[in-house]
């Protein structure tokens, strides 16, 4: 890609009204290549730049599944085995009052969201909270007991794919638990953040913003703006983490070209698909789409993100538009390229 391709890649994306970033690596490039537009405030006339941090919302269930598959592939967790032992006590309580039989989910469940959690996210009080008290401090057994006060299973365990942050949020809580360590801390540690130069990422309210980064992007949905939302709505697994778009393309290629895992069956264990509905949709922790006849694998974020892999010609997109709205723009664009590089 030359300074030409960066051009065309500008003038792509003023095509998104809206703020946007992109970046591409990996060894299928000669070289990265981003491009960005638009104002990171639009108050302040800073630029949104490649440098720029956001929320990469549900981006972040990539890094907590691929840090889960860190533990199994040392034997310090069993993938297959019942996630009830593991819980916090009173985590299990609330899910087994709700009618879940804990004893038949599995972190393997969790991971590829076939468990049957109901999903806290999708619930009257979430969305009311979200939009009217923004400064409101959640705790990851409240967002629990949300779920598990809302409705019981909606599925029995591997019985096909329903999305759930709360999943998540069980899952978070059982990586602290069977590691020692904060989420936040474990994640850093095993995604290799400092020692592979992911200078701009950090796991909001959990640890500081890197010393030198610039200030996060303010992020929309339309004209409502929920930058100041307090990071604790989306914290406990489900997301949690902000960093650049440069940051977020690196991620996806380090963990398929053999920078995070130590051994390659830990890659093929997370693109296994089991046997449940749908289980070919998403593996554990990434979605699995045709662009064209190319598979690639993926995985979104709430506020407008996008994280992207093509095995077959070795490139990482990362993307990102700073007015949800807009997403969908945003994601034709990424196709685009990867059909273009394929």
């Amino acid at each position: 890609m030359d300074a030409d391709g960066a051009n065309l890649w500008q003038q792509a994306l003023s095509r998104i009204p809206a703020p946007a970033a992109i970046f591409a690596t990996g060894k299928g490039l000669a070289k990265p290549l981003g491009a960005a537009t638009g104002f990171a405030d639009p108050e302040g006339r800073r630029p949104f730049t490649t440098e720029t941090p956001f929320r990469i919302a549900s981006n972040t269930k990539t890094f907590v599944a691929a840090t889960a598959l860190r533990l199994w592939e040392r034997g310090e967790l069993d993938l297959d085995q019942p996630a009830a032992a593991l819980l916090t006590p009173a985590l299990t309580e609330l899910l087994q009052t709700a009618g879940y039989g804990t004893g038949e989910i599995t972190i393997r469940h969790l991971l590829n969201h076939s468990a049957g959690i109901f999903d806290h996210t999708g619930t009257e009080r979430f969305a009311k909270v979200i939009h009217e008290v923004q400064d409101h401090v959640w705790t990851r057994e409240e967002q629990v007991r949300l779920s598990c006060g809302s409705s019981g299973p909606t599925a029995s365990p591997g019985f096909e794919f329903r999305y759930s942050d709360t999943g998540y949020i069980l899952l978070g809580d059982i990586l602290e638990r069977v590691s020692g360590r904060p989420l936040a801390f474990l994640v850093r540690q095993e995604m290799r953040f400092d020692e592979l130069g992911m200078t701009s990422a950090w796991w909001e309210k959990e640890e500081p913003a890197p010393a030198g980064v610039v200030p996060r992007a303010r992020q929309f949905i339309g004209k409502e703006e929920f930058t100041a939302l307090d990071a604790s709505a989306d914290l406990f697994g489900g997301g949690g983490l902000a960093m650049n778009v440069r940051d977020l393309a690196s991620f996806m290629a380090h963990l398929f070209e053999a920078r995070i895992f130590q051994r390659p069956e830990t890659v093929a264990e997370m693109l296994s698909a089991g046997t449940h509905k749908r289980a070919e949709d998403y593996r554990l922790g990434l979605f699995s789409r045709y662009v064209g006849e190319v598979e690639v694998f993926t995985h979104a974020g709430f506020w407008g993100t996008l994280a992207c892999y093509s095995p077959d010609s070795g490139v990482a997109v990362a993307g990102c538009t700073l007015d949800k709205a807009y997403f969908g723009e945003l994601e034709r664009l990424v196709e685009e390229f990867l059909l273009a590089v394929a």
